[in-house]
């Protein structure tokens, strides 16, 4: 039957599609968990690491979560928790969880598809 008489919109320029879309990421707030065990040396390092990666690519857009799974062992059950440290990235989806001290910057970064 076709589109004869009908209104049709033009396609929209698929570059600013892509650019508002960026700009959408940009605003996104982050839901992100890290589980740890206890004041561990590496629990610590985490704990730092994910701070800075936070202050410094989402000021103001992340809510962080910090799990101690010794005190919250429920909590650590229901995520499935094997290794602490443990980040979970709950929003923006897809879900991500990172495992280890994250000072692996770069990879986070990607991980969590800031960069």
């Amino acid at each position: 039957m076709g589109n004869k008489g009908k209104n049709v919109k033009p396609n929209k320029d698929p570059t600013k599609a892509l650019e508002k879309a960026v700009v959408d990421r940009r605003n996104q707030k982050y839901i992100l968990r890290l589980y740890v065990s206890g004041l561990t040396i590496r629990s610590t390092r985490a704990i730092e690491n994910l701070r800075k990666i936070c202050e410094e690519n989402l000021k103001g857009r992340y809510d962080l979560e910090i799990i101690d799974i010794f005190q919250q062992t429920e909590a650590a059950r229901s995520e499935q928790i094997i290794a602490a440290p443990t980040l979970i990235k709950k929003l923006p989806l897809p879900l991500r969880r990172f495992i280890g001290d994250l000072s692996d910057t770069e990879r986070i970064l990607v991980g969590l598809e800031i960069k």
